[in-house]
């Protein structure tokens, strides 16, 4: 391997991939087992929400539409909490993630996109390893490595090097965050742990299964409004469930936008806090699509 690839980190390397999958399915099968068993209080689903939100913010809004395509600038402290808000999402490092999702653009459903759905099809159930590679097996396939150059306007910020460096610790500091909450609102270890579980394994488990099915569900259900050379869609259940990722056909149109739901009719909820932070200061040089959206865009078919 050359020196333009690198593998994502080097201190915690063991846990990725199959370790941190096997971790969520255990945690999260016991978050459904205990609360049924045991009782769930409000703290826990009021953390499995809260946790969902804020670490999906910092994919959407961070990772994707700030660090990947810069589509619109924000100070420093604000650009910190939300790498390190991603980080706590558990999608693994800033660099790799914006790296990845950087290719996949570059070579959008042809040779080289890390997970298109469409790269098995001429195998035996294509359409299922399809679906499968792009709903999370490219992870496996692929390994933990990224091109250097692809993310250089990101490597040499020392502040974000930093957090790269150390995304697993914030990682783990977003786990326990619920398990805190729970002992302090309940007082025992059983709030602790039904805290922990579902406001941890559990909402990392489900926002994982999200963001996985913008890959796949969003280029292979939906309407094609624009002709993007790909086989992106949009996708209204994608849409709500995705902060707004959903639109996947409008991103791939104007992949620099940093709004992706170009109707009244598409529910970008990413956008909407991307807006409110334009109109009090916290962002500006705000990208919007330059040409008029395609006047005959359909309702999204809903999977």
């Amino acid at each position: 391997m050359d020196d333009s690839v690198r593998a994502e980190y080097t201190a915690c390397r063991g846990v990725n991939g199959r370790p941190i999958a096997l971790a969520l399915a255990v945690g999260s099968t016991a978050a459904v087992g205990l609360a049924y068993f045991e009782g769930l209080p409000p703290h826990a689903i009021i953390a499995f929400a809260i946790m969902a939100v804020v670490t999906g913010v910092g994919i959407t809004v961070g990772y994707h539409r700030l660090f990947t395509h810069r589509s619109f600038a924000t100070p420093r402290p604000v650009e910190w909490v939300l790498m390190v808000l991603g980080c706590m999402a558990g999608q693994s490092s800033p660099f790799f993630w914006v790296a990845t999702h950087r290719r996949h653009h570059k070579h959008s459903d042809q040779a080289g996109d890390p997970h298109s759905p469409y790269l098995l099809g001429d195998r035996k159930l294509g359409f299922l390893r399809g679906f499968y590679h792009a709903h999370g097996g490219w992870v496996y396939v692929n390994g933990f490595v990224y091109p250097r150059n692809t993310v250089r306007d990101l490597t040499r910020r020392a502040d974000f090097a930093w957090i790269d460096r150390h995304w697993f610790h914030w990682y783990l500091l977003g786990m326990s965050l619920p398990a805190a909450a729970g002992f302090l609102i309940g007082g025992t270890a059983y709030d602790a742990l039904i805290g922990f579980l579902w406001g941890g394994p559990l909402r990392h488990f489900a926002a994982l299964q999200v963001t996985f099915a913008v890959n796949s569900v969003t280029h292979l259900w939906g309407s094609h409004p624009h002709d993007t050379g790909d086989q992106s869609r949009n996708n209204l259940l994608v849409g709500l469930l995705a902060l707004g990722e959903g639109w996947h056909n409008n991103h791939h149109a104007f992949p620099y936008s940093a709004r992706h739901g170009l109707r009244w009719w598409q529910p970008d909820a990413s956008w909407c806090l991307i807006w409110i932070m334009e109109r009090v200061g916290m962002a500006w040089k705000v990208k919007r699509p330059k040409p008029a959206p395609a006047p005959h865009a359909s309702v999204p078919t809903v999977v």
